[in-house]
C-alpha cells in the first residue's frame, strides 16, 4: 500500500503491516494522475506486473497503470493516460543519494525508495501483487 501524503509505502502479509518505507513520489504533486506528462502519481488499485532489474533505476516494479478505470476518465478528458509507472529505486549511477532521495519528489509519476530498499521489496513482492496507492 501507498499512501501519498504521508510518503509512505507499507508491506503488508496476512492483514499485518511488516514494513514500511519513506518514499518519493512524481514531481507534480499529491494529485492524481490524469494523463501522459503530469508527473503524478496515480491513485487506485494495480498489481504488480514485472520485475526489471535492468531498468534505469536500480531495480523496478512495473504496474499495470492504466486499469480500465484510468483508460475511461482518459478518454473521456481526451487525453492520454500514459504508463510506465513502477516503484524503484534511484537512477544508475546515483545510490550514494540513499536516504536523501526521500527528502523531495523528483520522479516523473513513480514511487522512489532507495536501493537497499527497493532490492527487498522486490524479493518480497512477487509479480501479481495487489498495489493500492492511496491519496
Amino acid at each position: 500500500m501507498v499512501i501519498k501524503h504521508e510518503h509512505q509505502l507499507e508491506l503488508w502479509t496476512n492483514d499485518r503491516m511488516v514494513s514500511k518505507y519513506r518514499v518519493a513520489l512524481g514531481r507534480g504533486g499529491l494529485a492524481s494522475k490524469l494523463k501522459a506528462g503530469d508527473n503524478l502519481v496515480p491513485e487506485g488499485t494495480y498489481y504488480v506486473v514485472s520485475h526489471n532489474a535492468h531498468s534505469q533505476f536500480h531495480n523496478a516494479l512495473r504496474l499495470s497503470y492504466p486499469n480500465s478505470k484510468d483508460r475511461e476518465i482518459a478518454q473521456t478528458m481526451g487525453v492520454d493516460p500514459g504508463g510506465d509507472i513502477m516503484i524503484h529505486g534511484i537512477r544508475n549511477g546515483l545510490g550514494w543519494v540513499g536516504s536523501f532521495q526521500s527528502l523531495f519528489d523528483w520522479t516523473k509519476g513513480c514511487i522512489a525508495m532507495t536501493d537497499a530498499e527497493i532490492d527487498m521489496v522486490a524479493r518480497e513482492v512477487p509479480d501479481g501483487t495487489i498495489v493500492e496507492i492511496r491519496p
